[in-house]
């Protein structure tokens, strides 16, 4: 037990990112007025639960040996590096719109992980071109991202007038995304590098993780995430302890410092006061505001202040969304694939395409909502 420790702690000490949420959060512990006892009030301790549990599930997956077999009966079909990029960022996109952009990468940023291992295809790149396959696409329905869901509720809307509302910003921006994929990734062959007899399949891991998989989902969405952690935790804990050894608790951490940054920032009055000032209630600065305000809080507290100044929910939520893209923190889904990408340095490889994407998203926006 002692190495995993050790590793993990090495792994936080060369994290800059959380290096930076404990600088911020120094910071800001001097400009509030919150007193430290209540900072755990600031987390949302239900997503920090649902969050763990599937970094568990989808670890418990990896280690059982599946995703490698399963990536060897991919490349089988995949016949050129493009054609494996295509694929995936396809599923990915697929998946977002109904199990969310945060599960669906849990389920393929993985098998992309396990394919790469065994073929020379560009891990990162396609890391980074899930993350934004998830950002454009899990805007189409109203659960397919926690900004959708809240920004559902508040408009009061059908679940099909949502749909058809983003419908065109969503069409715009995954055709563009494909067609930049296929430019981004060649047609070279693909070939699996290692033999596949070589990593035995852990059935009972696998069955086990498997299994859990749907019941986590259906207790997390009936607000037992707590609970239904304890039971995974447990099951995989008595398999093989060391899947729980492995799960990136960094990450989990990273979040935790986000909640109490961010809502600490929001909270701010000079916050409150620049919100108020920007004339909120004209659809024109909601949409600029909600793009800008994602790029420094991300996108799910940027729905949520925003909202205390206009119910104009179609733009908001055009804004929010297209606010995902950008800087890396405009959606959490961002954080999460760069944490799973090998890449120390992935985060200026996901710059490179993400703030074009956003330049892209906010012009296509813009000519949806006022110019047409």
């Amino acid at each position: 037990m002692a190495e995993p420790l050790q590793r993990a702690w090495r792994a936080l000490r060369q994290d800059t990112f959380l290096q930076i949420l404990l600088l911020g959060l120094v910071a800001l512990s001097f400009a509030t007025r919150t007193p430290l006892a209540a900072y755990p009030s600031l987390v949302d301790w239900p997503t920090i639960a649902a969050l763990t549990g599937l970094l568990a599930l989808t670890q418990g997956v990896e280690a059982s040996g599946a995703l490698h077999r399963l990536g060897h009966w991919l490349v089988g079909y995949m016949t050129s590096e493009r054609a494996a990029a295509l694929c995936l960022v396809s599923a990915a996109a697929v998946l977002s719109t109904v199990l969310t952009n945060d599960v669906a990468l849990f389920v393929i940023v993985p098998l992309t992980l396990g394919i790469c291992r065994i073929t020379p295809l560009p891990t990162t790149r396609l890391v980074v071109f899930e993350a934004l396959a998830v950002n454009a696409s899990s805007a189409l329905t109203p659960i397919g991202n926690p900004q959708n869901l809240f920004l559902w509720q508040l408009s009061g809307s059908s679940f099909g007038s949502f749909v058809l509302h983003m419908l065109p910003l969503v069409a715009v921006l995954m055709l563009l995304l494909l067609a930049v994929t296929a430019l981004a990734f060649s047609g070279r062959a693909l070939q699996a590098t290692d033999p596949v007899t070589e990593h035995p399949l852990n059935r009972r891991l696998l069955g086990a993780s498997l299994l859990l998989y749907p019941v986590f989902l259906v207790l997390t969405d009936l607000h037992y995430a707590p609970w239904a952690l304890v039971a995974v935790l447990l099951c995989l804990g008595a398999l093989h302890w060391r899947v729980l050894a492995q799960i990136d608790w960094g990450l989990l951490l990273v979040f935790v410092l986000m909640f109490i940054d961010l809502r600490l920032l929001v909270g701010l009055d000079a916050v409150q006061y620049a919100l108020a000032g920007w004339e909120l209630a004209q659809p024109l600065h909601l949409f600029w505001a909600g793009i800008a305000t994602s790029q420094i809080v991300s996108n799910v507290p940027a729905a949520i202040a925003l909202a205390e100044f206009s119910k104009n929910w179609k733009v908001l939520a055009y804004a929010v969304n297209i606010g995902g893209f950008g800087l890396m923190v405009g959606s959490l889904a961002n954080l999460i694939a760069l944490r799973m990408a090998p890449d120390k340095k992935a985060w200026i490889s996901f710059h490179i395409w993400s703030l074009p994407f956003l330049v892209a998203g906010a012009a296509v926006g813009w000519l949806l909502l006022f110019a047409m």
